[in-house]
């Protein structure tokens, strides 16, 4: 590996760490802080993170030389654990961060602490929680120390080696949590045994149930080396969690993979934890060479950082490759001894290295960046891909798997994986590795898989690769059909499967695939099937709907039709073919559909309606055409029309005339009564002879007389019931009736006594409105008159009556008229008596007051000195030039202006003198010498004097005008009382 792609870089840390205390004799790390054990008993803590620094004496008050013999630290740097040896045995102590004297843990007093588990999981700045030591003397104790208490809570012995006593190296310990119960994996190391305890409960719980069961465990005797080996059990720790675990034994590196929390299985028991468990042989660290034995190990995420003499090799844990050497600059007095051991701070994620008296860090730059190349050199596909991190790593991982499978002749897997690949091979490449060896099922899955991983944007090459793939796809498929000859339903199932993944291709692509080329590719192969299922798909519904056609299955057209997109006017286009196909089928399904036009589907109507049907037939068109009428309220003529011109060819006509008679514009408003055209429905009855539809036909267009003699020859009852018809012109009624009598006279054959009789009986049908004499032009001349005797004397006796009733009637209009005579002589007598003081009813003076204007005065009737006046019959009296004024302010305009016009004309003219007897006219001269001054007079009186102005039809009219006229308007608004000033009244007491 290139210098500047290290993955494992080493600096010196601190030169002289021990601080003249004697020489590191041991080292421990966890969040930043650096713990050095020295050969005089002294504890040297490096706090990184803060940047302090303090030493502990740990052999104040023991005689003799005194050495740390090992030192342990949490990973978060808090709480310690060291073992002091020298001439006055071992004691272990404990010390808090805070603290400044460290605690000596009494009970283990005299016991050698080779190794500590700390619960990673539950362990606080406060408490230690749960801690496990491993003793020389095969022993486990339980301490449990809570830094605000200053000392243990307690220290419980939890196991004991017997079987094989032996002193524990190196303890590792995880806990589950599941609910409120908790699970302990502990696994310890012997320098020839891996121990492994699990179980819910306590600590002490969990060893308990040890003592009378086996334990497991996994030997690895080998060859013990010298004492410098510190046979070490590590825990890679990726967020808070173990996820594999290394054991530097005396045959080799035994490693595997974590997973805690595992349902117990039933052959390995609760213990089984331990995955992927595998073995590094010493051998392969070195090349030919006696294998060396590491003296001290630390754990990353993919290797392994082994302490061979006074160099760290790197070993890849999964390719169990030494990818790197790493060197340390020692002082001359340290290399003597050399590189002492290995430690890892998990938290921070580095690792260390000492000797006597330096420290030297150990830092990793993305040791995963090559990983995918080491799975991908193993055949570790899957792997491989997860550690790739970009696109040409993937398609050289890709390429690999496409290869491999190529050339095991897996040519549908390689395919796959060659359409995954983007960047080193172009798709060129690719397809012509297929076509070089005619793989063609290879090539078509690479081509969709390709598709399946283009961008959607690349519409061109998706379009490109998606029809390529369509013609292959035919080709298997044409492929398929020349193996195999047998009938289509007993086709092979490969061929069957073939077709379905087809099916499935063109509808995920039917946007992609341009519409016309895979129409023609379809075509040119003979895909009928196909083509019609795609254009469906496209919405091409016309091709789909012709294909039916031609295959006879309306059933699927007319389904086809009916979906919502379907355009309208292809319903219209198809109809002839279709209901000469399957009428039934085709009306019932015009019938379902809205928004059809009836009268568009008239030619293929009238096209089925040409064909000879039989009898019985249900007529389709018939059908739906009574539909569309009676149902849809059709109002087209054309639609009318044709249902009137298959009635008529029915042998019955009764459905005919049911359809003439029906008005089936019946209370719509300014519409007619029938919509079909009865000039053509006429032209139509009488060319197929249906002469009761002609009948009915002319009484509609008001053709009486033709309705009827076109009757005659139908029915004579008919023809008498449209003579009934006419009510409203009685000479056209008789008219009508004299065509039926005439008709009835001459084409009776009996013998003519007998005709007589039924013509006579005839007459009383008519109600009156025949008589003899109207019928007699009709016999033969040579009648004997004696066959007419009975009908001819009640036809004189009928005239005899009606003589005599207008004898009557002159008589009574004579006696009439000689009242009247004597009514206008008396009239001419009468007289009114006029009391002297009588005022005018207009205004109220006297009507016998002498004086008047003579010109007004002319053409009446005067009497002595007084002006003309009238007199009503009721006792009101005017003057006939106030009853003149009065009348013409109270009637309308038009007669206002009429009597002023009048009065002019009586004014200019004047009066002639005239013959007067005693004041009055005889009632010849009224009658026969009455002058133009007489008439105008006449005139002018029936204008204002037919009735009295008080009584009679002019007084009741003013009851409708207002009190107030709107020229009066003026006069009412001054009658208005309208408030003074208040502050200007005065009040005014009276006097009582």
């Amino acid at each position: 590996m290139e210098a500047g792609r290290q993955v494992f870089s080493v600096d010196l840390l601190e030169r002289y760490a021990a601080k003249g205390r004697g020489v590191i004799t041991c080292m421990a790390a966890g969040n930043d802080v650096i713990l050095l054990g020295t050969s005089k008993g002294w504890i040297i803590r490096h706090d990184f993170g803060v940047g302090d620094s303090y030493d502990i004496d740990l052999s104040v008050g023991r005689p003799g030389e005194q050495s740390i013999h090992r030192v342990f630290v949490d990973p978060g740097g808090s709480h310690c654990i060291a073992t002091v040896v020298g001439s006055g045995g071992a004691d272990t102590f404990y010390t808090h961060a805070k603290w400044t004297r460290p605690r000596i843990l009494s009970k283990l007093k005299g016991l050698v602490v080779n190794a500590v588990a700390w619960n990673r999981q539950q362990i606080t700045e406060a408490s230690t929680r749960e801690v496990i030591l491993g003793t020389d003397n095969g022993q486990l104790h339980e301490i449990v120390v809570d830094e605000k208490d200053k000392k243990e809570k307690h220290i419980n012995l939890l196991y004991e080696l017997k079987e094989l006593p032996e002193e524990f190296t190196s303890l590792q310990m995880e806990t589950a949590t599941s609910g409120n119960r908790t699970r302990y994996y502990v696994m310890a190391v012997t320098p020839t045994r891996l121990y492994s305890f699990t179980g819910i409960g306590t600590l002490e719980s969990v060893f308990a149930s040890y003592v009378d069961s086996p334990v497991r465990f996994m030997e690895l005797p080998g060859e013990i080396p010298n004492r410098q080996v510190l046979f070490e059990l590590h825990f890679f720790i990726k967020q808070r969690r173990a996820v594999h675990f290394a054991w530097l034994s005396g045959a080799g590196i035994y490693h595997g993979g974590l997973y805690f929390g595992a349902q117990p299985s039933s052959t390995d028991g609760d213990e089984n934890f331990v995955e992927n468990k595998g073995l590094l042989d010493y051998s392969k660290l070195t090349e030919g060479a006696e294998a060396v034995k590491p003296s001290s190990m630390a754990v990353s995420e993919f290797h392994f950082l082994l302490l061979i003499g006074n160099k760290v090799k790197v070993v890849n844990r999964i390719s169990e490759q030494i990818i790197e050497e790493l060197q340390f600059d020692q002082t001359t007095e340290s290399m003597s001894r050399g590189i002492i051991g290995l430690c890892s701070d998990a938290s921070a994620g580095l690792f260390y290295a000492y000797d006597q008296n330096s420290i030297f860090q150990v830092s990793v730059n993305d040791e995963g960046r090559d990983m995918w190349k080491v799975h991908l050199d193993l055949k570790e596909y899957a792997a491989a891909l997860a550690n790739c991190r970009d696109p040409l790593q993937r398609d050289q991982v890709y390429l690999a798997q496409a290869e491999a499978a190529f050339s095991a002749k897996d040519f549908l897997r390689a395919a796959s994986f060659y359409a995954k690949i983007n960047h080193i091979l172009s798709f060129e490449e690719i397809t012509l590795k297929f076509i070089g060896i005619n793989e063609t099922d290879a090539l078509r899955t690479f081509l969709l898989r390709k598709l399946d991983n283009l961008a959607k944007d690349d519409k061109c090459q998706i379009t490109m690769i998606s029809t390529w793939a369509t013609e292959l796809y035919l080709d298997k498929i044409n492929r398929l059909l020349l193996e195999d000859d047998t009938a289509s339903e007993n086709r092979s199932p490969e061929y069957h499967s073939i077709i379905k993944e087809f099916r499935a291709f063109l509808s995920d692509c039917k946007d992609v695939l341009d519409e016309a080329t895979t129409m023609k590719l379809l075509e040119s192969y003979g895909r009928v099937d196909e083509l019609v299922y795609f254009a469906s798909l496209k919405k091409q519904y016309e091709i789909v709907v012709h294909h039916y056609i031609q295959q006879g299955e309306a059933k699927k057209a007319l389904e086809v039709l009916q979906k919502p997109d379907v355009p309208i006017d292809l319903q219209y286009k198809f109809a002839p073919d279709l209901i000469m196909l399957d009428a039934y089928e085709t009306v019932e399904s015009w019938m379902t559909t809205k928004n059809l036009n009836p009268r568009k589907l008239i030619p293929a109507m009238m096209r089925y309606s040409s064909e000879p049907h039989a009898r019985n037939e249900t007529h389709e068109v018939i059908k739906y055409l009574e539909f569309c009428v009676h149902h849809l309220q059709n109002e087209d003529p054309g639609v009318h029309n044709l249902l009137l011109s298959l009635y008529a060819k029915q042998e019955d006509d009764s459905t005919l005339l049911r359809f003439l008679q029906c008005k089936f514009g019946k209370g719509r408003s300014n519409g007619p009564e029938f919509f079909y055209d009865p000039k053509y429905a006429l032209r139509l009855c009488l060319k197929e002879k249906r002469m009761r539809a002609c009948v009915h036909i002319y009484s509609m267009m008001s053709m009486h007389e033709e309705a009827v003699a076109l009757a005659l020859q139908v029915d004579p009852e008919l023809a008498k019931a449209e003579a009934d018809k006419v009510e409203d012109d009685e000479d056209l009624r008789k008219k009508l009736w004299l065509m039926v009598a005439k008709h009835v006279v001459e084409q009776e054959k009996g013998t003519k006594r007998e005709n007589i009789r039924k013509a006579i009986a005839f007459l009383k049908e008519t109600d009156g409105l025949l008589k003899i004499e109207d019928i007699l032009p009709f016999f033969p001349d040579f009648a004997l008159i004696d066959d007419f005797k009975e009908a001819i004397c009640s036809s004189l006796e009928d005239y005899n009556k009606q003589i005599e009733q207008l004898k009557q009637e002159m008589n009574d209009a004579t006696h009439g008229a000689d009242n009247i005579r004597n009514d206008i002589s008396a009239l001419a007598q009468r007289y009114a008596v006029i009391d002297r003081d009588e005022d005018c009813g207009v205004c109220q003076k006297k009507i016998l007051t002498a004086g008047w204007d003579h010109r007004m005065a002319r053409g009446y009737t005067l009497v002595g000195a007084m002006s003309p006046f009238y007199v009503f019959p009721c006792g009101h009296a005017f003057h006939a030039q106030c009853l003149i004024a009065h009348v013409t302010r109270c009637t309308n305009r038009a007669q206002a202006e009429y009597i002023l016009d009048l009065q002019k004309q009586l004014t200019l003219l004047g009066g002639e003198s005239r013959k007067e007897s005693n004041g009055a006219l005889t009632e010849e001269d009224s009658i026969t010498s009455m002058t133009p001054t007489d008439k105008i007079r006449s005139q002018l009186d029936d204008a204002i004097a037919s009735e009295c102005p008080f009584c009679g039809d002019l007084m009741i009219r003013e009851i409708s005008l207002p009190f107030v006229l709107p020229e009066e308007e003026h006069e009412a608004a001054s009658w208005e009382i309208k408030p003074h000033n208040i502050g200007s009244q005065r009040s005014i007491s009276l006097a009582l």
